[in-house]
Protein backbone atom coordinates (compact mmCIF):
# COMPACT_ATOMS: atom_id res chain seq x y z
CA UNK A 1 0.00 0.00 0.00
CA UNK A 2 1.62 3.23 -1.14
CA UNK A 3 1.31 6.45 0.82
CA UNK A 4 0.73 9.39 -1.50
CA UNK A 5 2.76 12.25 -0.13
CA UNK A 6 1.59 15.05 -2.39
CA UNK A 7 -0.65 16.61 0.23
CA UNK A 8 1.83 15.92 3.03
CA UNK A 9 3.75 19.13 3.66
CA UNK A 10 7.31 17.94 3.08
CA UNK A 11 8.64 21.46 3.46
CA UNK A 12 7.76 21.47 7.15
CA UNK A 13 9.13 18.00 7.89
CA UNK A 14 12.71 18.37 9.09
CA UNK A 15 13.60 14.68 9.39
CA UNK A 16 14.04 11.91 6.80
CA UNK A 17 11.20 10.22 4.91
CA UNK A 18 11.89 6.70 3.70
CA UNK A 19 9.67 4.73 1.34
CA UNK A 20 10.57 1.33 -0.11
CA UNK A 21 12.87 2.79 -2.76
CA UNK A 22 14.93 4.81 -0.25
CA UNK A 23 18.51 3.60 0.25
CA UNK A 24 18.06 3.47 4.02
CA UNK A 25 14.63 1.81 4.06
CA UNK A 26 15.66 -1.81 4.62
CA UNK A 27 18.10 -0.94 7.38
CA UNK A 28 15.58 1.34 9.08
CA UNK A 29 12.87 -1.33 9.23
CA UNK A 30 15.11 -3.95 10.85
CA UNK A 31 14.18 -5.04 14.33
CA UNK A 32 15.93 -6.73 17.23
CA UNK A 33 13.81 -9.84 16.65
CA UNK A 34 14.86 -11.34 13.33
CA UNK A 35 11.60 -13.31 13.12
CA UNK A 36 9.75 -10.11 12.26
CA UNK A 37 9.94 -8.84 8.66
CA UNK A 38 7.39 -6.09 7.99
CA UNK A 39 7.35 -3.57 5.17
CA UNK A 40 5.79 -0.24 6.14
CA UNK A 41 4.60 2.18 3.49
CA UNK A 42 6.57 5.03 5.08
CA UNK A 43 9.25 5.35 7.72
CA UNK A 44 9.36 8.93 9.00
CA UNK A 45 12.54 9.56 10.99
CA UNK A 46 11.56 12.58 13.03
CA UNK A 47 13.91 15.31 14.18
CA UNK A 48 11.48 17.19 16.44
CA UNK A 49 8.11 16.93 18.18
CA UNK A 50 6.64 19.01 15.34
CA UNK A 51 7.70 16.25 12.93
CA UNK A 52 5.93 13.71 15.13
CA UNK A 53 2.75 15.78 15.03
CA UNK A 54 2.79 15.79 11.24
CA UNK A 55 3.27 12.02 11.00
CA UNK A 56 0.54 11.28 13.55
CA UNK A 57 -1.83 13.57 11.68
CA UNK A 58 -0.96 11.88 8.40
CA UNK A 59 -1.67 8.38 9.68
CA UNK A 60 -4.87 9.41 11.45
CA UNK A 61 -6.29 11.39 8.54
CA UNK A 62 -5.46 8.68 5.98
CA UNK A 63 -6.68 5.83 8.17
CA UNK A 64 -3.25 4.15 8.04
CA UNK A 65 -1.72 1.80 10.62
CA UNK A 66 0.75 3.62 12.86
CA UNK A 67 3.70 2.32 14.89
CA UNK A 68 6.40 3.98 16.97
CA UNK A 69 10.08 3.03 16.67
CA UNK A 70 12.23 3.91 19.66
CA UNK A 71 14.71 1.08 20.15
CA UNK A 72 12.96 -1.70 18.23
CA UNK A 73 13.59 -4.26 21.00
CA UNK A 74 10.02 -5.41 21.61
CA UNK A 75 9.81 -9.11 20.78
CA UNK A 76 6.49 -8.62 18.95
CA UNK A 77 8.19 -6.20 16.56
CA UNK A 78 5.56 -3.59 17.37
CA UNK A 79 7.94 -0.78 16.34
CA UNK A 80 7.25 -1.54 12.66
CA UNK A 81 3.78 -1.95 11.17
CA UNK A 82 2.97 -3.48 7.79
CA UNK A 83 1.70 -1.16 5.03
CA UNK A 84 1.46 1.76 7.41
CA UNK A 85 3.43 4.67 8.84
CA UNK A 86 6.32 4.38 11.30
CA UNK A 87 7.02 7.28 13.63
CA UNK A 88 10.77 6.76 13.85
CA UNK A 89 12.21 8.54 16.89
CA UNK A 90 15.83 7.55 16.24
CA UNK A 91 16.55 11.04 14.97
CA UNK A 92 15.68 12.46 18.43
CA UNK A 93 18.63 11.76 20.72
CA UNK A 94 19.00 14.79 23.00
CA UNK A 95 20.07 14.07 26.59
CA UNK A 96 20.33 16.89 29.15
CA UNK A 97 21.51 16.04 32.68
CA UNK A 98 21.02 18.43 35.59
CA UNK A 99 23.58 17.22 38.14
CA UNK A 100 22.36 19.68 40.79
CA UNK A 101 18.70 18.65 40.71
CA UNK A 102 19.69 15.07 39.80
CA UNK A 103 17.35 14.89 36.84
CA UNK A 104 17.68 14.11 33.15
CA UNK A 105 15.59 14.89 30.09
CA UNK A 106 16.03 12.35 27.30
CA UNK A 107 14.28 12.29 23.94
CA UNK A 108 12.34 9.27 22.75
CA UNK A 109 15.00 7.87 20.42
CA UNK A 110 17.60 7.44 23.16
CA UNK A 111 18.78 3.95 24.13
CA UNK A 112 19.73 2.81 27.61
CA UNK A 113 23.39 2.59 26.70
CA UNK A 114 23.34 6.23 25.63
CA UNK A 115 21.41 7.39 28.69
CA UNK A 116 23.54 5.41 31.15
CA UNK A 117 26.75 6.83 29.70
CA UNK A 118 25.44 10.39 29.97
CA UNK A 119 24.30 10.10 33.58
CA UNK A 120 27.26 8.03 34.74
CA UNK A 121 29.54 10.92 33.76
CA UNK A 122 27.95 12.83 36.67
CA UNK A 123 28.01 9.97 39.17
CA UNK A 124 24.26 9.48 38.71
CA UNK A 125 22.12 6.59 37.54
CA UNK A 126 18.70 4.96 37.65
CA UNK A 127 17.17 1.57 36.98
CA UNK A 128 17.55 0.90 33.26
CA UNK A 129 17.24 -1.76 30.60
CA UNK A 130 19.40 -4.86 30.82
CA UNK A 131 20.58 -4.47 27.22
CA UNK A 132 22.28 -1.19 26.17
CA UNK A 133 20.52 -1.12 22.79
CA UNK A 134 17.03 -1.21 24.34
CA UNK A 135 15.08 2.01 23.76
CA UNK A 136 14.09 4.02 26.81
CA UNK A 137 10.54 4.56 25.55
CA UNK A 138 9.08 1.08 25.42
CA UNK A 139 10.76 0.02 28.65
CA UNK A 140 9.59 3.08 30.59
CA UNK A 141 6.02 2.94 29.37
CA UNK A 142 5.80 -0.78 30.09
CA UNK A 143 6.98 -0.03 33.67
CA UNK A 144 10.67 -0.88 33.28
CA UNK A 145 12.41 -3.76 35.03
CA UNK A 146 16.19 -3.61 35.51
CA UNK A 147 19.08 -4.86 37.60
CA UNK A 148 18.74 -2.18 40.30
CA UNK A 149 14.96 -2.16 40.73
CA UNK A 150 15.04 -3.50 44.29
CA UNK A 151 16.93 -0.36 45.36
CA UNK A 152 15.58 2.35 43.05
CA UNK A 153 12.24 0.96 41.88
CA UNK A 154 11.10 0.40 38.32
CA UNK A 155 11.99 2.82 35.54
CA UNK A 156 8.49 4.31 35.66
CA UNK A 157 8.99 5.05 39.36
CA UNK A 158 11.79 7.46 38.40
CA UNK A 159 9.67 9.17 35.73
CA UNK A 160 8.68 12.68 36.78
CA UNK A 161 7.29 14.08 33.52
CA UNK A 162 6.59 13.08 29.93
CA UNK A 163 6.21 15.20 26.81
CA UNK A 164 3.99 13.55 24.23
CA UNK A 165 2.02 13.92 21.03
CA UNK A 166 -1.56 12.70 21.31
CA UNK A 167 -3.81 11.02 18.75
CA UNK A 168 -5.37 14.36 17.78
CA UNK A 169 -1.94 15.89 17.11
CA UNK A 170 -1.60 17.96 20.28
CA UNK A 171 1.64 18.34 22.22
CA UNK A 172 0.94 17.89 25.92
CA UNK A 173 2.78 17.26 29.17
CA UNK A 174 1.89 14.55 31.67
CA UNK A 175 3.07 14.68 35.28
CA UNK A 176 1.66 14.58 38.78
CA UNK A 177 0.54 18.20 38.26
CA UNK A 178 -0.45 18.20 34.58
CA UNK A 179 -2.84 15.60 33.18
CA UNK A 180 -2.30 13.33 36.21
CA UNK A 181 -4.62 10.57 34.94
CA UNK A 182 -2.62 10.37 31.73
CA UNK A 183 0.62 10.31 33.75
CA UNK A 184 -0.75 7.43 35.82
CA UNK A 185 -1.60 5.49 32.65
CA UNK A 186 1.78 6.09 31.01
CA UNK A 187 3.55 4.35 33.90
CA UNK A 188 2.81 0.78 32.91
CA UNK A 189 0.11 1.21 30.27
CA UNK A 190 2.55 1.05 27.37
CA UNK A 191 2.44 3.14 24.21
CA UNK A 192 -1.35 3.25 24.13
CA UNK A 193 -1.84 6.94 24.82
CA UNK A 194 0.47 8.85 22.52
CA UNK A 195 4.02 9.21 21.23
CA UNK A 196 6.31 10.27 24.08
CA UNK A 197 8.91 12.56 22.59
CA UNK A 198 10.84 13.22 25.82
CA UNK A 199 11.11 11.61 29.24
CA UNK A 200 12.13 13.41 32.43
CA UNK A 201 13.64 11.16 35.11
CA UNK A 202 14.84 11.48 38.68
CA UNK A 203 18.40 10.19 39.11
CA UNK A 204 20.24 8.64 42.05
CA UNK A 205 23.80 9.09 43.27
CA UNK A 206 25.81 5.87 43.15
CA UNK A 207 29.31 4.99 42.03
CA UNK A 208 31.41 5.78 40.11
CA UNK A 209 32.13 2.08 40.73
CA UNK A 210 29.75 -0.53 42.13
CA UNK A 211 30.39 -4.11 43.22
CA UNK A 212 28.70 -6.26 40.61
CA UNK A 213 29.15 -9.15 38.22
CA UNK A 214 28.27 -12.78 37.59
CA UNK A 215 28.61 -16.08 39.42
CA UNK A 216 28.52 -19.25 37.30
CA UNK A 217 27.35 -22.68 38.48
CA UNK A 218 27.47 -25.87 36.37
CA UNK A 219 24.41 -28.07 35.84
CA UNK A 220 25.37 -30.48 38.65
CA UNK A 221 25.00 -27.76 41.32
CA UNK A 222 22.40 -25.53 39.61
CA UNK A 223 19.38 -26.75 41.59
CA UNK A 224 21.09 -26.36 44.95
CA UNK A 225 22.41 -22.91 43.98
CA UNK A 226 18.96 -21.81 42.78
CA UNK A 227 17.37 -22.83 46.09
CA UNK A 228 20.07 -20.98 47.99
CA UNK A 229 19.60 -17.86 45.85
CA UNK A 230 15.83 -17.97 46.46
CA UNK A 231 16.28 -18.11 50.22
CA UNK A 232 19.06 -15.52 50.24
CA UNK A 233 17.13 -12.95 48.19
CA UNK A 234 13.91 -13.34 50.17
CA UNK A 235 15.80 -11.98 53.20
CA UNK A 236 18.26 -9.66 51.42
CA UNK A 237 18.36 -5.89 51.95
CA UNK A 238 17.25 -3.61 49.11
CA UNK A 239 20.86 -2.89 48.18
CA UNK A 240 21.38 -6.48 47.00
CA UNK A 241 20.04 -6.52 43.46
CA UNK A 242 20.17 -8.75 40.40
CA UNK A 243 18.63 -12.01 39.17
CA UNK A 244 19.52 -15.61 38.34
CA UNK A 245 19.46 -17.03 34.83
CA UNK A 246 19.30 -20.59 33.57
CA UNK A 247 21.41 -20.36 30.44
CA UNK A 248 24.69 -21.73 29.03
CA UNK A 249 28.32 -20.99 29.76
CA UNK A 250 29.75 -18.51 27.24
CA UNK A 251 32.57 -19.40 24.86
CA UNK A 252 34.94 -17.23 26.87
CA UNK A 253 38.52 -17.63 28.10
CA UNK A 254 37.50 -17.24 31.76
CA UNK A 255 35.36 -20.40 31.53
CA UNK A 256 37.14 -23.77 31.77
CA UNK A 257 37.10 -25.25 28.29
CA UNK A 258 35.03 -28.33 29.08
CA UNK A 259 32.17 -26.17 30.39
CA UNK A 260 31.91 -23.77 27.45
CA UNK A 261 28.51 -24.02 25.77
CA UNK A 262 27.19 -26.29 28.52
CA UNK A 263 24.09 -25.56 30.68
CA UNK A 264 24.70 -23.18 33.56
CA UNK A 265 23.01 -21.19 36.27
CA UNK A 266 24.31 -17.63 36.27
CA UNK A 267 23.64 -15.26 39.16
CA UNK A 268 23.94 -11.60 38.19
CA UNK A 269 24.41 -9.57 41.35
CA UNK A 270 24.96 -5.90 42.14
CA UNK A 271 25.27 -3.99 45.39
CA UNK A 272 23.51 -0.62 45.16
CA UNK A 273 24.93 0.87 48.33
CA UNK A 274 28.22 1.94 49.86
CA UNK A 275 31.06 0.01 48.19
CA UNK A 276 32.67 -0.71 51.57
CA UNK A 277 29.53 -2.61 52.61
CA UNK A 278 29.39 -4.76 49.50
CA UNK A 279 31.90 -7.51 50.43
CA UNK A 280 30.04 -8.50 53.58
CA UNK A 281 26.59 -8.25 51.96
CA UNK A 282 27.57 -10.39 48.96
CA UNK A 283 29.82 -12.84 50.83
CA UNK A 284 27.13 -15.54 51.26
CA UNK A 285 26.44 -15.54 47.51
CA UNK A 286 30.10 -15.67 46.55
CA UNK A 287 30.96 -18.45 48.98
CA UNK A 288 28.03 -20.79 48.43
CA UNK A 289 28.90 -23.82 46.34
CA UNK A 290 31.33 -22.25 45.64
CA UNK A 291 30.58 -21.04 42.09
CA UNK A 292 32.69 -22.51 39.32
CA UNK A 293 33.52 -18.97 38.15
CA UNK A 294 33.31 -15.74 40.17
CA UNK A 295 33.34 -12.58 38.06
CA UNK A 296 32.11 -10.15 40.74
CA UNK A 297 34.27 -7.04 41.06
CA UNK A 298 34.15 -3.26 41.21
CA UNK A 299 32.91 -1.95 37.87
CA UNK A 300 31.14 1.04 36.31
CA UNK A 301 27.35 0.76 36.06
CA UNK A 302 27.63 0.82 32.28
CA UNK A 303 29.69 -2.39 32.43
CA UNK A 304 27.02 -4.09 34.55
CA UNK A 305 24.41 -2.95 32.04
CA UNK A 306 26.26 -4.64 29.19
CA UNK A 307 27.14 -7.94 30.92
CA UNK A 308 24.49 -10.01 29.13
CA UNK A 309 24.34 -8.11 25.82
CA UNK A 310 26.53 -10.58 23.91
CA UNK A 311 24.06 -13.34 24.71
CA UNK A 312 21.24 -11.51 22.93
CA UNK A 313 22.54 -10.51 19.49
CA UNK A 314 20.41 -8.17 17.40
CA UNK A 315 18.82 -9.91 14.45
CA UNK A 316 18.67 -13.36 16.03
CA UNK A 317 15.26 -15.04 16.19
CA UNK A 318 13.42 -14.62 19.49
CA UNK A 319 10.29 -15.92 21.17
CA UNK A 320 9.53 -14.78 24.73
CA UNK A 321 7.02 -15.36 27.45
CA UNK A 322 6.81 -14.58 31.17
CA UNK A 323 4.79 -14.81 34.35
CA UNK A 324 4.61 -13.35 37.84
CA UNK A 325 4.85 -15.90 40.64
CA UNK A 326 3.32 -16.33 44.08
CA UNK A 327 6.48 -18.13 45.18
CA UNK A 328 9.18 -20.57 44.15
CA UNK A 329 8.89 -23.70 46.29
CA UNK A 330 11.39 -26.51 45.81
CA UNK A 331 9.00 -28.26 43.43
CA UNK A 332 8.85 -25.19 41.19
CA UNK A 333 12.64 -24.91 41.10
CA UNK A 334 12.96 -28.59 40.24
CA UNK A 335 10.33 -28.24 37.49
CA UNK A 336 12.16 -25.27 36.01
CA UNK A 337 15.70 -26.62 36.37
CA UNK A 338 14.87 -30.02 34.88
CA UNK A 339 13.81 -28.30 31.66
CA UNK A 340 16.22 -25.35 31.72
CA UNK A 341 19.21 -27.66 32.02
CA UNK A 342 18.28 -29.16 28.65
CA UNK A 343 17.99 -26.06 26.42
CA UNK A 344 17.42 -26.43 22.68
CA UNK A 345 19.56 -23.36 21.88
CA UNK A 346 22.64 -21.80 23.51
CA UNK A 347 21.02 -18.38 23.06
CA UNK A 348 18.10 -19.25 25.34
CA UNK A 349 17.96 -17.83 28.87
CA UNK A 350 15.33 -18.12 31.59
CA UNK A 351 15.74 -15.16 33.94
CA UNK A 352 14.34 -15.47 37.46
CA UNK A 353 13.94 -11.99 38.95
CA UNK A 354 13.42 -11.41 42.67
CA UNK A 355 10.75 -8.96 43.77
CA UNK A 356 10.51 -6.99 46.97
CA UNK A 357 12.48 -3.92 47.85
CA UNK A 358 11.55 -0.51 46.51
CA UNK A 359 9.22 -1.93 43.86
CA UNK A 360 6.95 -3.56 46.43
CA UNK A 361 6.86 -0.58 48.79
CA UNK A 362 5.12 1.67 46.28
CA UNK A 363 1.34 1.47 46.51
CA UNK A 364 0.00 -0.88 43.87
CA UNK A 365 -2.52 1.75 42.73
CA UNK A 366 0.09 4.49 42.28
CA UNK A 367 0.79 3.51 38.67
CA UNK A 368 -0.90 1.52 35.94
CA UNK A 369 1.62 -1.26 36.44
CA UNK A 370 0.39 -3.81 38.95
CA UNK A 371 1.65 -7.02 40.58
CA UNK A 372 4.19 -5.05 42.61
CA UNK A 373 3.99 -7.56 45.42
CA UNK A 374 4.88 -10.59 43.29
CA UNK A 375 7.92 -12.14 45.03
CA UNK A 376 9.30 -13.50 41.74
CA UNK A 377 9.02 -12.86 38.01
CA UNK A 378 10.30 -15.25 35.36
CA UNK A 379 11.17 -14.23 31.82
CA UNK A 380 11.53 -17.02 29.25
CA UNK A 381 13.78 -15.74 26.46
CA UNK A 382 14.27 -18.26 23.69
CA UNK A 383 16.78 -17.22 21.04
CA UNK A 384 18.21 -19.03 18.01
CA UNK A 385 19.65 -18.28 14.57
CA UNK A 386 18.08 -20.49 11.88
CA UNK A 387 14.49 -20.20 10.65
CA UNK A 388 14.35 -24.01 10.42
CA UNK A 389 14.56 -24.09 14.22
CA UNK A 390 11.53 -21.84 14.81
CA UNK A 391 9.01 -24.53 15.70
CA UNK A 392 11.34 -26.37 18.06
CA UNK A 393 12.27 -23.25 20.02
CA UNK A 394 8.73 -21.90 20.25
CA UNK A 395 7.53 -25.29 21.47
CA UNK A 396 10.27 -25.35 24.10
CA UNK A 397 9.20 -21.96 25.44
CA UNK A 398 5.57 -23.07 25.64
CA UNK A 399 6.48 -26.31 27.36
CA UNK A 400 8.60 -24.68 30.07
CA UNK A 401 6.19 -21.82 30.76
CA UNK A 402 3.20 -24.17 30.85
CA UNK A 403 4.93 -26.47 33.33
CA UNK A 404 5.43 -23.48 35.66
CA UNK A 405 1.81 -22.25 35.55
CA UNK A 406 0.76 -23.83 38.89
CA UNK A 407 2.82 -21.23 40.77
CA UNK A 408 1.83 -18.12 38.78
CA UNK A 409 -0.34 -15.17 39.80
CA UNK A 410 -2.18 -14.91 36.47
CA UNK A 411 -0.57 -11.52 35.78
CA UNK A 412 2.50 -10.64 33.77
CA UNK A 413 4.90 -7.80 33.00
CA UNK A 414 3.83 -7.09 29.40
CA UNK A 415 7.26 -6.01 28.13
CA UNK A 416 8.36 -9.62 28.63
CA UNK A 417 5.82 -11.40 26.44
CA UNK A 418 5.07 -11.83 22.77
CA UNK A 419 1.68 -11.65 21.07
CA UNK A 420 -0.29 -13.85 23.49
CA UNK A 421 -3.80 -12.49 22.97
CA UNK A 422 -6.06 -9.81 24.39
CA UNK A 423 -7.12 -11.86 27.40
CA UNK A 424 -3.51 -12.08 28.55
CA UNK A 425 -3.11 -8.31 28.27
CA UNK A 426 -6.34 -7.58 30.11
CA UNK A 427 -5.53 -10.02 32.91
CA UNK A 428 -2.15 -8.41 33.50
CA UNK A 429 -3.82 -5.25 34.83
CA UNK A 430 -6.70 -6.76 36.75
CA UNK A 431 -10.35 -5.61 36.38
CA UNK A 432 -10.17 -2.29 38.26
CA UNK A 433 -7.00 -0.99 36.61
CA UNK A 434 -8.10 -2.20 33.19
CA UNK A 435 -11.39 -0.33 33.50
CA UNK A 436 -9.57 2.87 34.47
CA UNK A 437 -7.07 2.46 31.64
CA UNK A 438 -9.84 1.94 29.11
CA UNK A 439 -11.58 5.11 30.29
CA UNK A 440 -8.32 7.08 29.92
CA UNK A 441 -7.74 5.49 26.52
CA UNK A 442 -11.20 6.58 25.40
CA UNK A 443 -10.39 10.14 26.44
CA UNK A 444 -6.97 10.39 24.76
CA UNK A 445 -7.23 7.91 21.87
CA UNK A 446 -10.90 7.10 21.31
CA UNK A 447 -10.36 5.52 17.87
CA UNK A 448 -7.39 3.41 19.00
CA UNK A 449 -4.85 4.96 16.65
CA UNK A 450 -2.09 3.72 18.97
CA UNK A 451 -2.89 0.02 18.78
CA UNK A 452 0.29 -1.53 17.40
CA UNK A 453 1.32 -2.64 20.89
CA UNK A 454 0.07 -4.66 23.84
CA UNK A 455 -3.21 -2.94 23.27
CA UNK A 456 -5.62 -1.40 25.74
CA UNK A 457 -8.93 -0.97 23.96
CA UNK A 458 -10.87 2.27 24.57
CA UNK A 459 -13.97 1.99 26.70
CA UNK A 460 -17.26 1.99 24.83
CA UNK A 461 -19.09 5.28 24.89
CA UNK A 462 -17.34 8.64 25.20
CA UNK A 463 -16.39 8.19 21.55
CA UNK A 464 -14.42 4.99 22.16
CA UNK A 465 -14.10 2.57 19.23
CA UNK A 466 -12.49 -0.76 19.97
CA UNK A 467 -9.68 -1.38 17.49
CA UNK A 468 -7.78 -4.40 16.35
CA UNK A 469 -4.53 -5.71 17.74
CA UNK A 470 -1.32 -6.07 15.75
CA UNK A 471 -1.59 -5.91 12.00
Amino acid sequence: MAVQLRSFDLLRFSGILMEADHAGYDHARRLFNGMIDRRPALIARCASPDDVVQVVNLARDRGLPLSVYGGGHGVTGSAVCAAGVVVDLRGMKSIVVDPVLRTVRAEGGVTWGELDAATEAHGLLMTGGRNPSTGIGGLTLGSGSGWLERKFGLVCDSLIKAELVTADGRQVVASHDENPDLFWALRGGGGNFGVVTAFHYRLHALGPLIMAGALFYPARTAREAARFYRDFMEAAPDEVCGAMSFTTFPQASFVPERYRGQPALVVITAYAGRPQDAPEALAPLRSFGPPLVDRVELMPYTVLQSLTAAGFPAGARYYWSADSFIGLPDEAIETLASRAMEPVSPLTSIIVIPGGGAVARIDDDATAFGQRNAPWNIHYLSGWLAADDDARNVAYTHEVSTAMKPWTTGQVYLNYIGDEGQARIDASFGPAKLARLRRIKAEWDPHNLFRHNQNIRPAAGRGGVQGDGLE
